[in-house]
């Protein structure tokens, strides 16, 4: 991903805009040159936070931390974070769909993707429609079954040279999926969520890679700031 993706309103105010990790020097200069240059830059483990002249604050999320910022200048260590995450993992469920892989600098390197036949819901009520329930039921616990196994075979043997984990597609059925015993070793990687995604494909898997180092900024104004932070 080499474009400013389209900026989009944020939680509490203000917007939010994702960007790649090639562009975030660029973005800081910019931000600088249209608010009245940078009047404060704080530094952590998880995020960047400046203030620019006018007031405008914009915080830049740290992904895959905490950074390692030591001595250095804060936006050319979180440049350098992200140039040394190296190889991530991805684990994309939705439905009965899924598609695991791995990635580096946002290819796709290897992967393996899989649909299951999922119930379709029916109009009738009563027993009919808690057989097709419990039939659902059990075809989705089987199709996350298989993601887990999935991942297993395809991620768990990288695990130790995984820099992070990219989880995407629905919160419920990740969360089901990750909760195998046996995918542990990766669930103490530095991660991040992607929730926006369709039914996953390898065309979709693809996409996440791409959006996997981009670097997320949610850009107040004073006045928003202010509201946020509630009566003084």
């Amino acid at each position: 991903m080499s474009t400013v993706g389209r900026p989009r309103p944020a939680a509490g105010g203000g917007i939010e805009v994702e960007i790649s990790a090639g562009r975030v020097v660029g973005w800081v200069n910019r931000f600088a040159g249209r608010n009245e240059g940078v009047q404060d830059l704080l530094a952590h483990p998880d995020r960047l936070e400046i203030t620019a002249g006018d007031g405008t604050v914009a915080r830049i999320e740290v992904p895959f931390g905490p950074m390692s910022i030591g001595n250095r200048e804060p936006v050319e260590a979180l440049v350098d974070h992200l140039a040394g995450i190296g190889l991530l993992g991805l684990v994309l469920v939705r439905g009965g769909a899924h598609s695991i892989g791995t990635a580096r600098d946002s290819v796709v390197l290897s992967s393996s993707t899989d649909r299951a036949y999922l119930q379709g819901r029916t109009a009738a009520g009563g027993w009919s429609q808690q057989r097709y329930a419990r039939r659902r039921g059990n075809q989705l616990t089987a199709s996350l079954a298989d993601a887990a196994q999935t991942a297993e075979r395809v991620l768990l043997p990288l695990a130790d040279r995984f820099g992070g984990l990219v989880l995407a597609g629905d919160a419920a059925a990740l969360k089901r999926v990750m909760a195998e015993p046996a995918l542990k070793p990766l669930t103490r990687l530095p991660s991040r969520t992607f929730g926006d995604i369709p039914e996953p494909r390898r065309a979709v898997l693809d996409e996440v890679a791409q959006r996997s180092l981009v670097v997320r900024i949610v850009v107040r104004t004073r006045e928003q700031m202010a509201r946020l932070a509630g009566p003084s």
